[in-house]
Order: C-alpha cells, then sequence, then structure tokens
C-alpha cells in the first residue's frame, strides 16, 4: 500500500511541484492551502507523514506541528524560508523531524523523505531487547525502535525530547551542560543561538513527566545545565 502524505503549503505552484515528485515516487498525496484544513484532515485519517510551509494564512506550520505532534509520531518535515539556527531549533523542539530551507531542490524533499520512512520502517520491526534499552526510575527507552515506556505504558515523546533523555542516560551520573546539549542535540552552539532554547525544551518536558506521574525529575545545576534524579517532592 502506497505510503500516504499530507503538504500544507498556500503557495499552489510549490504544493504542485512537491505532489508532482512524490506521486512519480509513488506515494499518495493530498495538499492543503492552509493548516486548519489539514488537521481536519488528520482528525479523520492519520498521514504516513507531514510536510509543513511554516508561513501560511491563519494557523502557522508550527503550532500544526505542535497540534499534530500531541496526538501522533507521525513524521514531519518543516520548509521554510527562514535559515536561522534559531528557526531550525524551533522546528525541531516543537516536533518536526527535518527542517528544508525553501527554495530546495524537489529531489532534496524526495530523498529526505524516503530516509524518513526508511528509519521509520527500520525501527518498527525491532523486537524490544533489555541490553538495547536505557532505564532510569520508572522510564524506559528502546533507541532502536525509538519507543518510550513509562512504567507498563507507552510514554508519548517528541523527538528531541526522546533524544535529550537518551543523551542524559548515556551518563546518568553526569550533568550535562546547556552547551553540550545544543551541540549533540541541536548541532549548534551557545555563539549561534541562546541557550535559553534548550531551558524551554527541559520545561516542557518536566511538565509532561509530571503530569504522567513519573519518579523522574530534571534538575536544575544552576549556571551549568541538568542532571536527571528519581523519587523527592
Amino acid at each position: 500500500m502506497a505510503k500516504r502524505i499530507y503538504v500544507a503549503d498556500d503557495e499552489k505552484n510549490i504544493c504542485f511541484l512537491i505532489q508532482n515528485f512524490l506521486e512519480k515516487e509513488g506515494f499518495e498525496v493530498r495538499c492543503f492551502e492552509d493548516g486548519e484544513s489539514m488537521l481536519a484532515a488528520c482528525e479523520e485519517q492519520m498521514p504516513d507523514l507531514c510536510i509543513l510551509d511554516v508561513m501560511m494564512p491563519g494557523m502557522d506550520g508550527l503550532t500544526v506541528c505542535t497540534k499534530i505532534r500531541k496526538k501522533s509520531h507521525v513524521p514531519i518535515i518543516i520548509v521554510s524560508a527562514k535559515d536561522s539556527p534559531l528557526d531550525r531549533i524551533t522546528g525541531i523542539t516543537l516536533g518536526s523531524d527535518d527542517y528544508l530551507v525553501k527554495p530546495f531542490l524537489p529531489l532534496e524533499l524526495v530523498t529526505r523523505v524516503k530516509a524518513l520512512f526508511r528509519r521509520v520502517d527500520a525501527f518498527s520491526g525491532q523486537e524490544e531487547m533489555f541490553h538495547d534499552a536505557y532505564e532510569f526510575g520508572d522510564i524506559k527507552l528502546f533507541p532502536k525502535r525509538r519507543a518510550a515506556r513509562l512504567g507498563e505504558e507507552e510514554f508519548s515523546l517528541t523527538p528531541l525530547e526522546f533524544d535529550f533523555l537518551c543523551h542524559m542516560l548515556e551518563h546518568p551520573e553526569h550533568a550535562a551542560s546547556r552547551d553540550d546539549l545544543l551541540k549533540s542535540l541541536w548541532k549548534v552552539d551557545s555563539r549561534e543561538v541562546d541557550t535559553r532554547a534548550v531551558d524551554d525544551m527541559v520545561k516542557r518536558l518536566r511538565k509532561k513527566l509530571k503530569e504522567q506521574g513519573s519518579s523522574v525529575k530534571i534538575e536544575t545545576v544552576w549556571g551549568y545545565g541538568f542532571r536527571l534524579i528519581t523519587g523527592g517532592d
């Protein structure tokens, strides 16, 4: 069965170009002129992948990304004319899996779409193996499948939240600095962007852990970064 892709972009010529190239590769493509229309379609049937333009009339692509991420782990590619490190970080922090800058070659988009599907297919076919898992408190991460559990239940994480926890659990006895997190997760350093990008992501993840009743907490190491702890108030 062909993979279904939704594309939201108010520029009809770009939508046509994306649709044309993806359909030639065997994908089923549906285009939308605004974010609200895509969200309505997602309510009826979630696609296998979403492509979102940032600047659209009404609801912008980043808001659409956030709303989709609350309900699904579907791969998301954001396309935007903005190319600053902060713009890229914002997109990935909100849950996108890739960020493509306009103008782009249609073949580059096709390549990235295929790469995302290969990654998803590779993870979905693997069984959970304890020696391939990270465990801390009541959280267990399975890096190969990019799956997480909180106790006995599935734990919904954005790609960046998942990578953050994996990074922290690789060296659980050490605190991670903000600079280290920027370099490891965002591939930039503090000379390019404000380290508050890290704090914003941590704030959202803290709220999620608390709401789910997890014993794991993210402790701030003042003037440095963060460490994971369990228990406490």
